[in-house]
């Protein structure tokens, strides 16, 4: 109890020192926590993704469409229990800052295989009744100032026109991981509309297999697959873990680089504690030689010091962390819809905390190295 009064009294015995030390811990840990969850909220759609679904696309690219009639001999597959199908709509609202992921849906069937987003009766009821209906997450909901009943208009950009669409419901997450804001609307409403144009109609984007067991995915892969050989639309299935992936792939140069910049972040201010322990060691050699010569060890001296330097590695590094649930909220009202999970996990928490552990005891090595290896004499003689 002796040491640890004397470690919190040498702490604060520079207060500018040590407030600048906390403060420029404190917001290396708070970017270190932000960057950190800039990436898992990178990998979030991953994480979110079913090991019960498949998604099926053209084998070409996913920008070409699959016919309809596919759903029928798909269903045919063993293993494969219900199959749903979705077009990605685009469009515009207000202009291009305002975007968020829109997409045609069908049938009726589609949202039992998405059991993570929570919709009430009436409001599935409203959407599969009404022809121009559509069904919204609730964070878009906050973000705009909907209302049941409001007509949202999009710009049709893949589907040229002007869209008028009702809202007639909003769904949840059933988890905090959960993407909040998507638009969905029927595939019926859009495949009536593109009849009307030299568009071909009758034609999906990917299909949404769910199956029973996980296990039997690349078996029940293979045999969709297998069904449209050599036809005019071959398909690539795949979970739909590999399906979120091949999206992040895309950018993963830059999901590289931000991780990076998160240990750099770790490493400078490494360096400035680790140079603030080394001034403090040095003012302070008379104190240890006199320590010394009272009979205390170099083990005694060594706690000191690194005591000192965990101290305001972790009161920085706690000021650190509870600062980043406030930014990580700005952040997410800020980022909206690009990044629309953007929460601190507990396993960046977790390791922050470690890494304030590390900078405490790495910054202290060489001032203890010092302190214990000098000669009482040298020490006591020594000026600062």
């Amino acid at each position: 109890m002796e040491l640890f009064k004397i470690i919190i009294r040498n702490s604060l015995r520079h207060r500018l020192r040590a407030s600048l030390t906390v403060v420029g811990m404190a917001v290396a840990i708070l970017a270190f926590c932000l960057l950190q969850t800039t990436v898992e909220a990178w990998y979030g759609g991953v994480a979110a993704a079913s090991p019960n679904r498949l998604i099926s696309r053209n084998a070409v690219s996913l920008i070409f469409t699959l016919p309809i009639t596919y759903r029928q001999r798909i269903l045919q597959v063993p293993e494969v229990n219900q199959v749903a199908y979705a077009n990605w709509f685009g469009g515009v609202y207000i202009d291009e800052r305002h975007f968020f992921p829109r997409m045609a849906v069908g049938p009726p069937n589609f949202f039992d295989l998405f059991p993570e987003l929570i919709i009430p009766r009436e409001h599935l009821r409203a959407f599969w009744t009404q022809r121009n209906g559509c069904i919204v997450g609730q964070k878009l909901i906050k973000q705009h100032g909907w209302e049941l009943g409001d007509t949202i208009t999009l710009t049709g950009n893949i589907y040229p026109g002007e869209w008028r669409l009702v809202l007639v419901g909003v769904y949840r997450g059933a988890t905090r991981s959960t993407d909040e804001t998507q638009m969905f609307f029927r595939w019926d409403y859009l495949d009536e509309a593109v009849k009307k144009t030299p568009m071909e109609s009758g034609q999906v984007g990917w299909y949404i297999i769910q199956i029973d067991n996980p296990q039997n995915a690349g078996a029940v892969s293979q045999n969709v697959d297998g069904l449209f050989k050599n036809s005019l639309a071959e398909t690539l299935t795949e979970t739909e873990k590999a399906f979120q992936m091949g999206f992040v792939a895309m950018t993963e140069a830059l999901v590289v680089a931000i991780r990076i910049v998160s240990f750099v972040v770790i490493g400078v201010i490494l360096v400035i504690l680790a140079n603030t322990m080394a001034m403090t060691a040095r003012e302070r050699m008379s104190e240890y030689a006199t320590l010394k010569t009272l009979g205390f060890g170099n083990l005694f001296i060594a706690k000191l010091i690194g005591g000192e330097s965990l101290t305001l590695a972790l009161l920085g590094g706690l000021l650190g962390m509870g600062l980043s649930f406030p930014a990580a909220q700005v952040f997410s009202e800020r980022l909206g819809t690009i990044l629309p999970v953007f929460r601190i996990q507990g396993k960046t928490l977790l390791l922050a905390a470690v890494m304030c552990c590390a900078i405490g005891l790495l910054a202290a090595l060489f001032p203890v190295w010092r302190a214990t290896r000098i000669k009482i004499v040298d020490a006591l003689t020594h000026i600062g």
